[in-house]
């Protein structure tokens, strides 16, 4: 049967996930992070000091996942703790676990969520808001999904225990990601209007460039994919042709 772990005991573990690459290092990377998140489980688990020591020594082997997913890793682990798993069942299910959470976290955050945040970014400041405000929404998109994960991922780790795999997959983490990279494309096309739309007005070029550009934004939304090689080699003719007449935007 599981034990309960105070709230004060998962608040803390929860904290000290937000360092657990503090001490990152080649031959172990996250495992003393890991072990230094767990002390508070462990501490509340083990009665003996040999035993804690055990118990540390386990969890500050090598390890290596996203650092924003290593709370769903911790949860999962101070659940296998507190129902008394050995330790070779610990060792074997943080050997599992680390390759998909890296995994699912790399696609999520640093190739989607955090590109997707900037380019939110920089369209406001493209659009002439000031530069602080621009870092302020950055910051702010980033971190919702940034925190959120460190927080929930901790419970949803220790309510799943080893089935924190089916667990995820149920959350359709990948499917969001999919969605989420659609966003990021049509967003990375608003910019890029932007910044020529900018262009060009202060260039003189009025706004027949504007609806152009706008023309070519609703024709790849709805052509998607089969419009991308003839819509490439148009993009080429027109920058060759424009270079060779000497016009130049700005």
């Amino acid at each position: 049967m599981t034990s309960p772990l105070p709230s004060a005991v998962r608040r803390s573990v929860v904290l000290r996930s937000f360092l657990v690459q503090g001490s990152w290092n080649y031959r172990v990377m996250q495992g003393l992070g890991m072990a230094f998140a767990m002390v508070p489980v462990l501490v509340h688990l083990r009665g003996d000091r040999e035993a804690l020591e055990q118990a540390l020594a386990r969890h500050a082997e090598h390890f290596n996942a996203h650092p924003y997913f290593s709370s769903v890793a911790l949860g999962a682990l101070a659940r296998l703790e507190s129902e008394g798993a050995d330790a070779e069942t610990v060792r074997r299910f943080r050997a599992a676990i680390r390759g998909p959470l890296g995994a699912l976290g790399d696609r999520l955050v640093w190739a989607t969520w955090l590109p997707l945040s900037a380019v939110v970014g920089l369209i406001l400041y493209w659009c002439g808001f000031p530069a602080w405000l621009t870092m302020g929404v950055f910051l702010i998109l980033f971190n919702a999904l940034h925190l959120r994960l460190r927080v929930e991922g901790f419970r949803v780790g220790f309510d799943a225990g080893t089935g924190v795999g089916a667990r995820l997959r149920g959350l359709g983490i990948t499917t969001a990601t999919d969605r989420l990279g659609g966003v990021l494309i049509a967003l990375v096309g608003v910019l890029t209007g932007v910044m020529v739309q900018k262009d060009l007005i202060e260039g003189g070029a009025g706004g027949g460039w504007v609806l152009a550009a706008a023309a070519a934004f609703g024709l790849g939304i709805a052509g998607g994919t089969r419009v991308w090689r003839p819509a490439a080699i148009l993009t080429v003719v027109a920058v060759a042709f424009l270079l060779l007449f000497g016009l130049r935007a700005g």
